[in-house]
């Protein structure tokens, strides 16, 4: 039996370091060797927005711990078992989007966490458990202590709620959507508007008045002013972002180069 694995991103984050991680949309498992390869902490896979199925995400997940790449998952907003199941995966995180209440994220502590955080219910049959062979005590520790839970702030309700949300045992991380955000204000993609800019404050700050990690989804501001206002985790980009950038650069190079020859008569 091989030692459990303990979370790359928590260490960082323990030792007062900073962390990042790239956001994933493409299925490839290769994405995520190469992610592995170039150093990254994490990676985000998603499906909540993304047309991913559980055996391809446990092939992702299975491809970033040949790195020892932490594994974040986006959950779609459901119950239960959509919650777990990346987590029996193995995947060292979730993300759980739209938590508006602090009665809400006290339910997903209870259904994702073990005695004595919450009352999760006992397999141990997966890859998180070894397949039955990690000792019970160890897997459950293993499981409240260096596995983590992401809460999304994505709303005017639930800004308005933050800090008794961020006050709820049992979880690690806020993180701030922007985008959705200003939606719900009636000004979508205005991510820099001032009103946005002050529910974003509010967040980090009642991530760091009750002890919670504050993650921010990709940076409209240099890391240095992000350090300062409180931000420890942050994506840094995406492989369909990254993708697109490095094609269409490739594209104009070509363009300019050839736009001006003319083949000799």
């Amino acid at each position: 039996m091989m030692k459990l694995r303990k979370s790359k991103l928590l260490q960082r984050l323990r030792e007062g370091k900073s962390s990042c991680c790239l956001k994933i949309n493409l299925s490839d498992p290769r994405i995520i060797e190469i992610s592995g390869l170039c150093g990254m902490d994490a990676v985000w896979l998603c499906q909540e927005h993304v047309p991913n199925d559980w055996l391809n995400l446990e092939n992702q997940i299975r491809a970033a711990k040949l790195y020892d790449v932490d594994t974040i998952v986006r959950v779609g907003s459901g119950g239960y078992s959509d919650y777990i199941k990346p987590f029996e995966a193995d995947a060292t995180g979730i993300m759980v989007p739209h938590v508006n209440t602090a009665d809400q994220a006290r339910q997903i502590v209870n259904q994702t966490r073990y005695f004595p955080l919450g009352m999760r219910a006992l397999d141990g049959g997966n890859a998180d458990g070894q397949f039955a062979l990690a000792p019970m005590e160890e897997y459950i520790q293993n499981c409240n202590c260096e596995r983590f839970i992401i809460f999304q702030i994505e709303s005017p309700e639930a800004v308005e709620n933050v800090e008794e949300i961020a006050a709820v045992e049992g979880f690690d991380i806020l993180l701030f959507g922007p985008g959705d955000y200003s939606h719900h204000l009636g000004k979508p993609g205005e991510i820099n508007s001032p009103d946005v800019k002050q529910a974003k404050k509010r967040v980090v700050e009642a991530a760091k008045k009750y002890n919670k990690f504050a993650m921010v989804t990709a940076p409209t501001q240099s890391f240095e002013e992000l350090l300062k206002e409180g931000y420890r985790i942050f994506n840094i980009g995406s492989d369909v972002v990254g993708m697109a950038q490095h094609i269409r650069k490739l594209r104009n190079e070509f363009d300019l180069a050839t736009q001006s020859f003319r083949p000799s008569s």
